[in-house]
Parts: structure tokens; C-alpha cells; sequence
């Protein structure tokens, strides 16, 4: 590569240096578990031997080819022959040299005619229950993501490239951005950077609509955002984010912001900035984040307004606390809930996606033994674990990218967001955890108590906007649907476009993507009994789905009345600008 000695030296060094760094961020991966792996074969209740042995010998067979192809294309200086084929999707394999070069190429075909053998090897085992077969195979594809020969330096060309036009210095900066990461990261977990620390600035660059903090608890500060218009909504808008990030995903600067939107739209929009809870919050409960979070800013969204009726959205996990609180407020006879909407919210776990492949009964009880014992969730570890739902495009291109070809991420908004980690109480946790995902409780006519009351979600009866997205990998659409059928007002399912945050934060201009409503004929009718049959009855609609909601939120708002001044009630006085100083607190 026209390296002098030394570099070669350290290329070598190097080598050694990345392979250490690989197996890092594999052991660190909560989904890659050398142990767990064997747990699950060995629960496997039969083996289909004949299907093994051929699986068995058509690698052989394949191998031999490959060689064959690999050693004719040498000798005759020709582009190689497949013997397999990569998903043209694969962005791994996008360099021509995998395709060109026979070397990468044998080594590209070789990982993907075993990786192929590992996967038929997993289906040739009959499991003892559904569950155990589809922990199995995600586990499997874990291993086969670490693996590939993108992943280190000796056998990815594009890094072999990099080396030589830096002279080695490519790899050198690749080590530095490992260790800054290794130094980021907590104890038993890994955090790679996916774009700059210092790329966006709060109440700058994102989280800078126009407002004031005008009510705080331990876990939240609610902010009310600044007027454009002369006349607003007579019912104002409270919009709950999730606990385990920040709200500004819906704030992310002004031509993405929901926020500034609605506020243009005419809307009195108020906000929940959830705390970034440390040790000496540990023992907050679930029934504290309701208390605390929307049922305080309720009261003090009434006492600023004068207003009875409000309008209520919730993101994620905030769209199950909403859920959760209005079953609470009509259990208590409090009616001031006027509308609920649920962006991308699960109540129904049966069905919870891959996240369901590392919740168990073992790993629940792991998971209370730490956080009782640190007092929180580290909000790093629930990212982590997110982003290996996407492994190669979350996880492995940025390792490729940041370490092995030293390059600096990009400054995207969203990743910033997504990279900015809060923390869990252990108690709220570690309910939610058992009551959602582990026993499904959530969704059963009192099947959980906050504040001591059983919680109903079929009780409230008012108006229901729920959005999905179709390709949502944390709330999948069909369970949102089933979610939205345990309510028992009248509910208009929406379907976007996209994943769970793309498809939620789709600016109305442009509108990049389009989204399904329920057919005409179908408006005021009971939701179809399964998600096939709302999908094949609606309707696609070019642009954003914002527009669609917003003229629903219009009868449910009231007359125009006179714009609302921020900050001037005597009970409620603003207490600092937005976007406060709860969501700058960094783990």
C-alpha cells in the first residue's frame, strides 16, 4: 500500500489495537451474549437433522465453487464470478471492490454463504415455544452483524483505501474517537457517537421556539410557548414526551419544529420537559410521573387559561402515561381531559416487536438488581439497545466510519436528540418494565393502581386521534392499532409513513412523507377488528399527516378567542425562558 516500515509496523499494532476495540463493543452489546445464545439452542425441543446435513453440505459445495471462481478470476485477472449475491439494500457492500476485487469478494461471498448457514441452522431447530425461536434468531443475526468483514480493518477496502491516502493517520484518529467513546460510555455498556457533542446548541440551534417555564415539579417543568397569532384556540394543547428522552424532538429548530407549527396554527401549545433524574430521585414511581408530570400541569394549564377543557397529546411511553392518567382522571371523576392523541403508542404489548427478544423474566430481574443499586437506568443503555434493533445502519456503519476510518460524524438534529440520553428512576422503572412488556398488564381493566386507583383505559369515552407509523421498529403499527381498540371514544386511526421518529416528525411543508386515513365512508364507525382490514379499506394522502390532524383538533378547540400573554399569572409566573434548564442536564 506504499506504507514505510514504521506504518506498517503500527498497521500491525493497529490490527491488534481494533480487534480488541471489536470485541468491546460486541460484549458491551446487551444483545450480544455469548451465553444467552447457548441458553436458547439448548432450549430447542428438536433438531431436523436432514435439514442441517444439507444445509451442512451445500456450504461445501458452495465453498468449493467459491474458490474455484475466486482462483480462475486471479489467474485471469478478471472480475469474479458470484456464488452468491448480497442484498442489493446492503449498504456494507456498496464499494465496487467487493464486487471487483477478487480477494473482497471472496471474502464478502465467504461471510455471507456462512452467515446464510447459520441462519438455516436456526430454523432447522424446532423451539419449545414461539418466543424462544424468534430470540434465537434475532440473537443469531447479532452475531452475523458483528461479523462481517466490513467491520475490521485488514478486510474492508474502503478502510484499506483511507489508510494509504492518510498515511496512516486515518487509523490513528479512528483510536482517538474509540477511546473518547470508551471514556463517554457507562461501566457495563458502550455509547458511539453518531454526531458531534458540539454540534447543536439548546435554545439555539434546536429547543428554541419562543416561551416560558411556567410550572416545575421534581420531574418536569412545563413550558408554555410564545403567541404568533392575535387570536388562539379557546382549548389549549399539553403535549406529553416521553420520559426516556427529551421533549425536543418535537422542537428541533424552526422549519422541523411540531411545536413552532402548532403554535402557528393558532394553538396555546404547552410542553412537559421531563427532569433527567439522578440517585436522589430513585424511589419516583410511575404514579409519580403521572401526579407530578400531567396531572400538575393540568392544574396549572387551568389556573393560566381559565379553561376546563384541555387537549392532550403523548409521544411513545408519554402516550402510555396519557393513557394512564386519563383512566385516572375519570375514575376520580375529573373531566377536564376535552381530546386525546397518541403518537406512535403502545398499550397493548403482546405483540412488542424485537424489543421483546431481550425482555425475559431473568433479564427483568437483572435489570431491578442494578437499578436499585444505582438508583437509576442509565438512559445510554436504553440507546444502545435501540440502535442495535438496526444494527448495521445504528450501530456498525458508525463503528466502521468513526474508528476504523477515523472520520468525524455528521451534524444531523435528530441523531443529537437521539444521542442526548436521560434516565430512568429504578422504581418507575423497573414497573413499567414488569407491567408493560414483561406481563402485559397495562391494557386489563385494573390490571395496575396508580395512586391507588385501578387503572381502566377503556373508561374515558372523549374524542381519540392515534398515529401510527408503518415502519416503526419500537411501537409497530399493529400494535399501536390494538392499542387504539382499547380505547372507547370515538378514535380516527391515522398510518404514517416511515419509522418512529421520521414518521412522527414529518413537517407539513414539505410533507416528505404521505400517510393512510380511513376511507370516507368509514368516518364515526368502530375500528375494523384486525389492522389488514383498516389498511386495505384506506386511503393514501400525499404530505404530512399534520395537516390531517390539526383539522381534527379544530372542532375539538373551541371559538378563536384573544392570544394568551405568557408568564403573567400570579399562581403560575413564568420562572425562566425556555427551553429551561431541565433538558440541559447531560448524563
Amino acid at each position: 500500500m506504499g506504507l514505510d516500515q514504521h506504518q506498517q509496523d503500527y498497521l500491525q499494532t493497529a490490527g491488534k489495537l481494533f480487534s480488541d476495540m471489536l470485541k468491546t463493543c460486541q460484549t458491551a452489546n446487551p444483545m450480544f451474549n455469548p451465553d444467552k445464545m447457548a441458553q436458547l439452542f439448548n432450549s430447542g425441543s428438536q433438531i431436523d437433522t436432514e435439514k442441517l446435513l444439507q444445509g451442512q453440505l451445500n456450504l461445501m459445495q458452495q465453498q468449493l465453487q467459491l474458490w474455484q471462481k475466486t482462483t480462475r478470476a486471479m489467474l485471469e485477472q478478471s472480475e469474479p464470478e458470484n456464488v452468491v449475491e448480497n442484498d442489493r439494500s446492503d449498504k456494507r457492500f456498496k464499494d465496487r471492490a467487493w464486487k471487483n476485487d477478487p480477494v473482497f469478494s471472496y471474502l464478502k461471498q465467504s461471510y455471507l454463504l456462512n452467515a446464510r448457514l447459520l441462519e438455516e441452522t436456526v430454523d432447522s431447530i424446532h423451539f419449545e415455544d414461539e418466543k424462544t425461536r424468534d430470540q434465537a434468531k434475532f440473537f443469531t443475526r447479532q452475531f452475523i452483524s458483528s461479523m462481517s468483514p466490513t467491520n475490521t480493518p485488514l478486510t474492508n477496502p474502503e478502510v484499506h483505501r483511507k489508510i494509504q491516502e492518510s498515511q496512516g493517520q486515518s487509523l490513528m484518529q479512528g483510536f482517538e474517537n474509540y477511546l473518547h467513546d470508551l471514556q463517554k460510555s457507562p461501566m457495563d455498556s458502550f455509547k458511539i457517537t453518531q454526531t458531534p457533542e458540539d454540534a447543536f446548541v439548546l435554545g439555539k440551534d434546536l429547543a428554541n421556539t419562543p416561551g416560558q417555564v411556567v410550572a416545575q415539579t421534581d420531574l418536569m417543568q412545563l413550558i408554555q410557548y410564545t403567541p404568533t397569532t392575535d387570536k388562539v384556540q379557546e382549548a389549549p394543547l399539553l403535549i406529553i414526551p416521553p420520559f426516556i428522552n427529551k421533549y425536543y424532538i418535537m422542537d428541533l429548530g424552526a422549519r422541523k419544529s411540531m411545536v413552532r407549527w402548532l403554535v402557528e396554527q393558532g394553538h396555546t401549545v404547552f410542553m412537559i420537559s421531563w427532569v433527567n433524574p439522578t440517585r436522589e430521585l430513585s424511589h419516583k414511581r410511575l404514579d409519580d410521573y403521572m401526579l407530578e408530570g400531567p396531572v400538575a400541569a393540568l392544574d396549572a394549564i387551568e389556573s393560566i387559561t381559565g379553561r376546563k377543557k384541555i387537549n392532550v397529546a403523548g409521544y411513545c411511553v408519554g402516550g402510555t402515561l396519557l393513557a394512564c392518567t386519563a383512566a385516572y382522571l375519570k375514575a376520580i371523576g375529573d373531566d377536564r381531559l376535552n381530546s386525546l392523541t397518541f403518537f406512535a403508542t403502545m398499550l397493548d404489548f403482546s405483540e412488542p416487536g424485537e424489543i421483546g427478544n431481550f425482555v425475559s423474566e431473568e433479564m427483568v430481574e437483572l435489570l431491578r438488581q442494578e437499578t436499585e443499586l444505582k438508583g437509576v437506568l442509565d438512559g445510554r443503555k436504553i440507546g444502545l439497545g435501540f440502535n442495535m434493533l438496526r444494527e448495521n445502519s445504528l450501530f456498525w456503519s458508525y463503528f466502521v466510519d468513526n474508528y476504523l476510518k477515523g472520520k468525524r460524524p455528521a451534524a444531523l438534529d435528530m441523531l443529537f436528540w437521539n444521542g442526548d440520553a436521560t434516565n430512568i428512576p429504578a422504581a418507575a422503572y423497573n414497573f413499567y418494565l414488569r407491567n408493560a412488556y414483561l406481563e402485559n398488564r397495562i391494557k386489563q381493566p385494573g390490571g395496575i393502581s396508580l395512586n391507588g386507583v385501578p387503572i381502566d383505559l377503556s373508561a374515558p369515552s372523549v374524542p381519540t386521534y392515534v398515529v401510527a407509523s408503518e415502519a416503526d421498529h419500537i411501537v409497530l403499527w399493529e400494535s399501536a392499532y390494538r392499542s387504539a381498540q382499547l380505547l372507547s371514544g370515538p378514535t380516527r386511526f391515522i398510518l404514517a409513513s416511515s419509522g418512529h421518529i421520521a414518521g412522527i416528525i414529518n413537517p407539513a411543508d414539505p410533507g416528505k412523507y404521505p400517510h393512510r386515513v380511513p376511507a370516507a365512508d368509514s368516518e364515526g364507525q368502530p375500528l375494523p377488528e384486525k389492522p389488514e382490514q383498516w389498511l386495505d379499506s384506506s386511503e393514501k394522502v400525499s404530505g404530512s399527516w399534520w395537516n390531517d390532524w390539526v383539522q381534527w383538533l379544530q372542532p375539538q378547540s373551541g371559538k378563536a378567542v384573544k392570544a394568551r400573554e405568557v408568564g403573567t399569572s400570579k399562581e403560575y409566573p413564568a420562572l425562566e425562558a425556555a427551553p429551561g434548564s431541565y433538558v440541559k442536564v447531560n448524563i
